[in-house]
Parts: C-alpha cells; structure tokens; sequence
C-alpha cells in the first residue's frame, strides 16, 4: 500500500469514527468542562491531534477510547493553562427558586461545585458518572494506577459532600 493510499485510508477511519461516535464525544467534553463552545473546540483540537496519530496506527486497536483520553488530555492541559490567567469572580448570592425548577437548580448546584473541583478530580467524576467507565478504564486514560483513580473519586465526593452550598442547600430542602 502507498503512503497516498494509507494516509487515505486512515483519513477514511478517522472520518467514521466522528461519524459514528461524534456525539459521544462531544457529550464527554461538554460535561468535561460545562461549555458547549469550548467542547467544540475541545474535540476539535483534540482530533486534530488525533489524526497526526491516526496515521501512524496509533489507535488502530480501541480508537473510540484514543479518542476519548485524547480530548480528556486535551481539557487536562487546556485547565493547566487557564488556571494561571483566570480570576474568578464571586457568586452572586442564590434566590430561593419555585418548586417547579427545583430540579433544574439541583443540577445547576452540582454542576457549579463539579466544576470548582481539580480538573483531575472532574475528570474522573465525568468519566466515571456520566461515562459509566470502570476504574481501569479511566486509569488508563488518565495515565495512573486503577487505585488512585478510586482515591481521586473519594476525595472529590469528600470535597462535594463537605461543600457548605451543598449543606445550606440540603437544609433548606429539608425545611
């Protein structure tokens, strides 16, 4: 097979896979880093960089799993550096809202804390909860061993659990 031939035919995979598991991937940066914009952008730099690779055969084995450690690699390095450019600003104070949209502030809550939490951290909830991966799953693509993976969940869902928003919040739903 020629280099022209190859490169074709790798281009081809390449484009199946978006094809067929755009969406996913799509989903996975969105709940990574909780923009739709910036997960456009996330899978777009991050299959850019996969197809470099593509190329060379890679990820010819589990190519949707590449794909997805690529864009987790992606949103690692991309929070890197952000966190030293970024100043947060300071929450405005939360109105009690309807019972009706609950739910919705339920889930604006969590999101909120997720995303204040080390991007390692984010990362394993996300791949874990929303990507229902198991632990060896998401050690490999983290790049760590199976048990911090599990010691990096502990302590996430310690800080969420701990958080005083999440507390003030589950009182008042009490009351």
């Amino acid at each position: 097979m020629t280099d022209r031939a190859a490169r074709a035919a790798a281009d081809a995979a390449l484009a199946e896979l978006v094809a067929g598991s755009g969406a996913e991937l799509l989903r996975v940066a969105y709940l990574l880093c909780g923009d739709s914009g910036r997960a456009e952008d996330l899978v777009q730099d991050a299959l850019l960089k996969l197809l470099r690779r593509w190329r060379t055969g890679a990820a010819a084995d589990h190519p949707r799993a590449y794909a997805r450690k690529a864009i987790v690699n992606e949103y690692l390095g991309w929070r890197r550096r952000r966190a030293s450019s970024e100043v947060l600003l300071v929450d405005e104070p939360e109105r009690e809202q309807p019972d009706a949209a609950q739910r919705v502030a339920d889930r604006d809550l969590a999101w909120r804390l997720i995303s204040g939490l080390p991007t390692r951290s984010r990362a394993v909830l996300v791949l874990r909860y929303y990507e229902q991966l198991p632990d060896r799953e998401i050690a490999a693509c983290l790049d760590c061993a199976e048990a911090t993976v599990r010691s990096i969940a502990a302590r996430a869902l310690a800080t969420l659990r701990a958080h005083p928003q999440l507390a003030a919040h589950a009182l008042q739903k009490e009351a």
